[in-house]
């Protein structure tokens, strides 16, 4: 083993905090704190509303691409109708 690997291992072997670890640390740390929950609650809520608003503009979409395609096809069966009736008037 190298010098190098030598002060690695010195350096990350586990050691003990000591008896006044707890006493440093600062009492908000221990407690849970409910805001990461109401994020992704609200984060949930968000892409929710998201994908309802997007899922009903391609809803809107389809229906006008059919109206359209209604209009085009009854507008063809005019076409002829009017057609006939003047080949029939001449």
């Amino acid at each position: 083993m190298d010098w190098l690997e030598q002060e690695l291992t010195r350096a990350l072997e586990r050691k003990d905090p000591g008896p006044q670890f707890a006493v440093r640390l600062p009492a908000a740390s221990l407690r849970r704190r409910p805001l990461p929950r109401w994020i992704a609650v609200a984060a949930s809520v968000i892409v929710l509303a998201g994908g309802g608003a997007g899922y009903r503009q391609y809803q809107g979409m389809r229906a006008k691409q059919q109206v359209l395609l209604a209009v085009r096809l009854a507008a063809a069966k005019l076409n002829r109708v009017q057609a006939r009736v003047m080949e029939v008037g001449k």
